[in-house]
């Protein structure tokens, strides 16, 4: 679902008047930055070059690192706020492989992320000092710290903010268009409204992280050299329809950094994280002439408080992420289908035709949803009784997993005699975000004026649980549940319902495909004025492609630097982070409503969605104990995995947005969501038959596979046009046959971390080509995926790692790619066709037959593909389970082991295997004169030679014990 399409009809009314937080006293608004900004008859300067820094002194040792008190080396120089003259510092060797270290306010006055939100491990029992891979090291006057390795104790530093490793300020705008990228000075800054750390980087650093964005550079952020202009990340939760280079919905202040060593040709991998829930931007920047580029740290609030992990893979450092913010949550097999779903399905008959004509043309579809559409006057955990009506719909669900949306707004009762029991209870149970007065905060959204759920308050949870329940109990029986609109969305600024009539429920503007708002517009290259409404690759014959002669996106990168651009409205903090909207409050909750526990919403902002997220997977372990919820999220925090999935929001239908879907999933991956896709096709605007192709094909590929489209747009169900559906049974059927490496890919990620969808550096970390490589991705180190992603072309260029020392196999062919080394190799791709490739060393157990439903394939039997390197090896597990039941429940685990000649199949755990493995396929190997398992001659197999593949067939193999398949 989508709001943020709508907001400029919105900001409109909304930009001239700005709430401002409770702890700010007036009111203000600039066209441009005065030179002195004044809040509670204190100057600020807005200039750092006169900060003092701090001194260290009364260091102690401790079991586990040191503390020390920090004091401001000089005299205040209040430049976005007051200057905090008694600090403490923290550094903590939680392990080998993680350093912490916290700098905080002694009175800890300053907001910090409560355990109750985020759990954080222990302080650590057992002592990593001295055998820990990270060293913290520091200055005492004035006060700097920098991270080194153990193990490279002179190599440049992993993390540096000593003013003699950083360029000579003052130093212009690095970015023109943006004076607040004037770099005044470096000193360490920590006042009650801005807090500033800089450390310095290699020239040209690889870092990946800081999101949630869509980067016009690609999964490898802009660092400023190169053409590049810097990054600008903020991190304010913001509900907008994916804008390229702004700030999103889910805040993400962690980063992965990849060096690699000419003189040795080995890289390694660090990561940063930024524990901070406070709106903030994070700037990579590379002066003019500077020998290093940086990165700042520029907060509204909270603390510094940073955590480093040494890696030194990238695997490696995703992982030791998770150890400290929560692993992902276990997914149910059902996940892992084909899910459709558009906003404009109006009412249950539309819904079930979609289901039928699924079935129809033999696409296999898994899970049907339902947008707002589903409920009666908007309203949250309703159906709309006539066109949705409950009984109906309890028959309709009982045939295939169902799962609706939840927004994040509750209706507010419009008078005494609006039965609505969720707003009735809510306000029983007092659990409904307050404006500063103690009285109910009321936005607006989808069903008029509506309310937000606190969720610092103590009965949140149970209403939270009780309404779920009711929903499912009145005919609605979730599979799983759809959080949107949770940044917390608002169609008006500020609580505009207080004092105004309730009664008026209608949104502030037109709906999509209404009267007057028309949806027109089109993939790049396709022109409906031309070729007619239908999206086709041909028309009578025609293609449509270019039918213009206009082949480029109307969608492009915007200039960075609206915190500071003349006409931006800059309310205080003091300091204005690059919010997309300008003035924090617009379009979501003013920062200055409150929360249970004296918060406010200024602090908590970014934290809303993950709340409702732990809430929600909460309430699903109550309402059914035994099953794994499944929930699908847009807002996202650290430790978001732990409770929910994602989907990359509002995209559009664009070739330039399936290309941005793959640093999408990628990112994620390191910010310890896997499960995560992109709307299918495209949510914004009408697709076309050949992107739809394309898209249907790559998104087989991701976690999350999803078709969801906006309402009034142009039908895109594969089922629309004979190509798409044609590619889409394909790219399913490998899907379904990969469902057993999917589901190991994830069950390892929920044991241990290991990232499921991986860059190609990930696996090849020392080929510096790889680096940047964000149009093709791995699934686990075995499959390489190459989709299309431009229009009009039968072929694709892709680069094939492991500089020759890699044997790469095309998926349905067998067939040894001749790949160029270091360089791309044009591989044919007509249409309805992916590449995907398989990598030498591996054994991955498949389904043999894939079917209509994830269980239907579950049932039946498994095949086993095993490519062997050049001197036979070949390694790989899998894990086996039922697919539903909340762990620890009965596992298995198999193990797959091949030299030349043999191949031995080991099984570990407690759950029975009743499928049986009917085949074998075993490529690079040399022809055989026997084959046998467990001793036993088999006379089914064949031999190509062309392929080096040996088939072994009609096999029954029982997979619960050890079994060994020899063959000379």
């Amino acid at each position: 679902m989508m709001a943020a399409i709508f907001f400029a009809a919105v900001l409109l009314l909304s930009v001239e008047s700005t709430r401002v937080s409770g702890r700010q006293a007036s009111n203000l608004q600039r066209n441009a930055l005065p030179q002195v900004f004044q809040v509670d008859d204190i100057p600020h300067s807005l200039n750092v070059s006169s900060c003092p820094g701090y001194t260290l002194s009364g260091l102690e040792e401790t079991r586990t690192g040191l503390t020390a008190h920090l004091n401001l080396a000089g005299a205040v120089c209040n430049a976005f706020g007051k200057d905090v003259g008694d600090l403490t510092l923290e550094v903590t060797y939680d392990s080998e492989t993680r350093l912490h270290v916290n700098i905080f306010d002694t009175a800890n006055s300053h907001f910090t992320v409560p355990e109750s939100v985020v759990s954080l491990p222990s302080v650590p029992q057992t002592i990593h000092k001295n055998d820990s891979d990270l060293v913290f090291n520091y200055e005492p006057s004035p006060f700097a710290f920098w991270v080194t390795r153990r193990s490279e104790p002179d190599a440049q530093p992993l993390f540096d903010t000593r003013k003699s490793s950083l360029p000579m300020t003052p130093i212009p705008p690095v970015i023109a268009t943006d004076n607040s990228t004037a770099l005044d000075g470096f000193p360490i800054v920590f006042e009650d409204q801005y807090l500033q750390l800089t450390s310095a980087l290699p020239l040209d650093a690889n870092v990946y992280g800081l999101g949630e964005v869509v980067a016009s550079s690609g999964f490898r952020r802009d660092a400023g050299t190169n053409g590049g202009t810097g990054t600008i990340q903020t991190m304010w939760a913001r509900d907008d329809a994916d804008p390229i280079d702004r700030n999103i919905y889910g805040s993400h202040p962690i980063y992965m950094e990849h060096r690699f060593d000419s003189s040795t040709h080995t890289s390694q991998s660090h990561g940063v994280f930024l524990y901070s829930a406070s709106g903030s931007d994070i700037l990579l920047l590379t002066p003019p002439s500077s020998n290093v580029s940086l990165i700042e740290y520029r907060l509204l609030g909270g603390t510094l408080d940073f955590y480093f992990f040494s890696g030194p893979s990238p695997q490696k450092v995703v992982e030791q992420y998770g150890e400290l913010v929560g692993l992902p949550t276990w997914q149910p097999a059902f996940g892992f289908g084909f899910h459709l779903c558009r906003w404009g399905y109006l009412n249950l008959n539309d819904t079930k035709d979609q289901v039928v004509k699924m079935r129809e043309a033999n696409i296999p579809l898994e899970v049907m949803w339902n947008d707002i559409d589903l409920y009666h006057a908007f309203r949250d955990f309703t159906s709309d009784p006539v066109s949705f009506p409950a009984a109906e719909m309890k028959t309709f669900i009982d045939e295939l997993h169902y799962i609706p949306i939840v927004d994040a707004a509750v209706a507010h009762q419009v008078n005494a005699t609006d039965i609505y029991d969720p707003y009735t209870r809510g306000a029983e149970l007092d659990v409904f975000i307050k404006n500063p007065n103690g009285t109910e905060y009321i936005g607006q959204v989808w069903p008029g004026y509506t309310v937000f759920p606190d969720w610092f308050a103590k009965d949140t949870q149970q209403y939270w649980t009780e309404a779920l329940r009711n929903w499912s109990q009145s005919g609605i029986d979730f599979s799983g549940v759809w959080l949107d609109m949770n940044e917390a969305s608002s169609f008006c600024e500020g609580s505009c319902g207080t004092d105004a009539n309730l009664s008026n429920t209608s949104p502030p503007f037109l709906l999509p495909g209404d009267p007057g708002m028309p949806i027109t517009d089109y993939p790049e290259g396709y022109n409906s004025t031309i070729s007619g409404p239908s999206g086709n690759i041909t028309v009578n014959g025609t293609l449509t492609f270019g039918a213009d002669g206009s082949t480029s996106s109307s969608l492009s990168k915007r200039g960075i630097g609206a915190g500071r651009q003349t006409g931006i409205n800059l309310n205080v903090p003091p300091y204005t982070i690059h919010n997309g909207f300008g003035p924090l409050s617009v379009h979501t909750i003013a920062t200055n409503a409150t929360h249970a526990g004296d918060f406010v919403e200024l602090d908590v902002h970014n934290m809303w969605g993950l709340m409702e997220e732990k809430a929600t997977h909460l309430a699903l372990l109550k309402i059914q104990p035994k099953k794994r919820p499944f929930l699908i999220s847009r807002s996202t925090f650290p430790s978001t995995g732990k409770w929910s999935g994602h989907w990359l929001g509002d995209n559009f239908s664009k070739w330039q947005y399936m290309y941005f879907s793959i640093q999408g999933v990628l990112q994620f991956q390191l910010f310890q969501i896997p499960m995560v896709g992109a709307d299918t096709c495209g949510f914004q605007g009408n697709t076309d038959e050949e992107l739809c192709n394309r898209w249907m094909q790559l998104s087989a590929f991701v976690p999350f596979y999803r078709n969801h489209n906006q309402r009034g747009a142009l039908s895109q169900e594969p089922y629309r046009w004979d190509s798409v559906a044609n590619a889409t049974r394909t790219a399913i059927a490998v899907r379904y046959a990969l469902l057993p490496y999917w589901y190991t890919l994830f069950a390892n990620s929920s044991l241990f971390g290991a990232p499921p969808v991986r860059a190609l550096f990930f696996e090849f970390p020392d080929e510096p080509e790889l680096f940047a490589v964000d149009r093709q991705y791995l699934i686990g180190r075995d499959v390489l995926v190459t989709p299309v992603l431009t229009p009009n072309v039968s072929t694709v260029d892709g680069i094939f790692p492991g500089r020759g020392l890699v044997t790469w196999r095309d998926w349905y062919t067998h067939d040894v790619v001749n790949a160029s080394i270091g360089t791309n190799t044009t591989l044919p791709a007509p249409l309805g066709h992916i590449n995907v490739h398989v990598r030498d060393g591996s054994a991955i157990l498949l389904h043999s037959k894939p079917a209509y439903t994830i269980e239907e394939t579950r049932q039946g039997p498994f095949s086993l593909l095993v490519s062997q390197a050049a001197d036979g090896y070949a390694f790989g597990t899998a894990y086996v389970d039922d697919g539903e039941t909340v762990p620890p429940t009965p596992n298995a685990t198999l193990t797959f082991k091949a030299r030349k000649g043999a191949l031995s199949i080991d099984t570990h755990g407690s759950f029975k295997i009743a499928q049986k493995l009917d085949t074998i396929t075993i490529l690079g190997t040399e022809k055989p004169t026997r084959v046998s398992v467990d001793g036993k001659v088999v006379k089914s197999w064949q031999y190509l030679d062309t392929k080096q593949k040996l088939s072994i067939g009609d096999l029954s193999v029982d997979l619960n014990g050890a079994v060994s398949i020899a063959w000379n």
